[in-house]
């Protein structure tokens, strides 16, 4: 093996396939993690055999049923798409793995993962999530621009493990933690076996930790992972998700990543950046010497055309896309006056009351969006901010003076969507996502989130039988 495919192999990170073969022939590696992402923003697919994978699939790929982006979490058939259905005989997919991901995974015993790109018929599979975001970023780039992207991601960890939770019924849970930990070092040492395992596993794989920290709720907790460009950005966070459940699954605990998983505690948000960079130069294209607003906090604010038309966009279509930011009925349970997740549609300089919250100077310049949850599946979140914002350029929409103040209470401005109905409708009215989705997708997605919320509407929920069992 040369010099450099051992550093290769050492260093963590994507690894290139003949650091591969040599880990196969060792023996330290014999399983591959063939998966790509499915509407929920999960990984699915097919743990292959390492020689066959260098053999066959690296070159060939593999296939998988189409249904897998038709059925709903219970892996239940969901009639009613156009895309797969009982009519067309649910044909397959054909996974294209895209060997700039191939990576080990540490906290797996010797296994490697690929992620893949969908095709049916030789053609991208136009609904499926990882195309949609590779897309935009496609037509970024023909525009000259690189975008690059992070997620601050939230979730509550567990002390009960996901058997007992189920056992449970998932109630009477017990978080990792007794009070409000928000920076609190010593509730973090309560639960470094885990966090200090995960950082190193997640570095050890290739995704660059920044840092880890207790949130606001109990048992609450936050890691940040680097910036990169955004189809890179939005692969190391499902890689992350992955890691932590499996990581929780190994040590007997559980995290949720639900937006909202009790009323009474703070919600779990992604709180998504963004920037524009010189595809060819590399220099940062939101600095700039425009100032952006007239409202005082904003007027040292100096950006570029680039950055406020960029802002406009995303602004202007912000209700639209919520349905990528928050996808489940539960999700909207998380935008409460007052939780730090935003109710009003505005930007500001530096105020985690705004849904658009400006961070950040010179090169370090970006636009932080608040409204997704920890639930958002991050290629959909990515791909509709990034065309919303390419949209904004593309018209040069100018966004609304900066909003100083409290903007919970400030009832004049345009409201966050309150349910997955309103912003379903917003989203098929939007002639932006037509275009930059096309038709097919948005109706698929259309029928995705109602499907959602229609299971919910069948239900009888604990609360109901609380409250109405015997007063009703």
């Amino acid at each position: 093996m040369a010099a450099g495919e051992r550093h290769d192999e050492l260093k963590g990170g994507p690894i290139t396939l003949d650091t591969l073969r040599a880990l196969v022939e060792r023996g330290e590696v014999d399983t591959v993690l063939v998966v790509f992402p499915d509407l929920y923003g999960r990984f699915l697919g097919k743990r292959v055999a390492g020689g066959f994978f260098l053999d066959a699939v690296a070159d060939g790929g593999v296939h998988a049923c189409n249904y897998l982006l038709t059925v709903d979490m219970e892996m239940e058939v969901v009639p009613g798409y156009r895309f797969a259905n009982w009519e067309k005989g649910y044909g397959d997919c054909h996974l294209v793995p895209d060997l700039a991901t191939l990576r080990r995974l540490s906290w797996l015993d010797r296994s490697a993962q690929v992620i893949c790109d969908l095709e049916m018929d030789g053609r991208p599979v136009a609904v499926a999530p990882r195309t949609l975001l590779r897309r935009q970023v496609e037509r970024a780039a023909s525009a000259g621009y690189r975008a690059l992207g992070a997620s601050e991601l939230e979730y509550y960890l567990f002390r009960d493990g996901y058997d007992a939770a189920a056992a449970k019924g998932f109630e009477g849970l017990e978080p990792f933690g007794r009070y409000l930990e928000d920076y609190h070092m010593l509730q973090g040492t309560r639960t470094e076996g885990y966090h200090g395992a995960l950082r190193r596993h997640l570095e050890a794989s290739g995704i660059p930790v920044e840092s880890s920290k207790g949130e606001w709720g109990p048992g609450q907790h936050e890691l940040n992972i680097r910036y990169c460009e955004v189809l890179e950005m939005a692969d190391r966070h499902a890689l992350y998700k992955q890691a932590a459940k499996e990581i929780a699954l190994a040590q007997g605990l559980a995290v949720t990543f639900m937006a909202k998983w009790r009323s009474d505690l703070a919600g779990s948000s992604m709180h998504l950046h963004l920037s524009l960079w010189d595809a060819e130069d590399g220099r940062p294209l939101f600095p700039g010497d425009r100032p952006l607003a007239a409202a005082a906090e904003a007027a040292s604010l100096a950006a570029s055309d680039t950055f406020r038309w960029f802002l406009g966009g995303w602004l202007a279509h912000a209700r639209a896309i919520a349905p990528f930011y928050a996808p489940y009925p539960t999700s909207y349970k998380r935008f409460v006056f007052q939780s730090w997740a935003p109710t009003r549609v505005a930007w500001s300089l530096d105020n985690r009351t705004a849904g658009f919250r400006v961070v950040g100077a010179g090169p370090a310049l970006r636009i932080e969006c608040r409204m997704p949850g920890a639930d958002a599946n991050p290629y959909l979140a990515f791909a509709a901010s990034l065309a919303a914002g390419l949209d904004g350029i593309e018209r040069r929409i100018e966004p609304p003076p900066a909003f100083s103040g409290d903007m919970y209470r400030a009832d004049e401005l345009p409201r966050v969507p309150a349910s997955l109905p309103e912003a379903v409708a917003e989203m098929e009215a939007s002639a932006m996502l037509r275009t930059a989705f096309g038709d097919e997708a948005i109706e698929h997605y259309a029928h995705f989130f109602r499907t959602e919320q229609a299971k919910l509407d069948r239900e009888v929920t604990s609360w109901e039988r609380q409250r109405y069992f015997e007063r009703a």
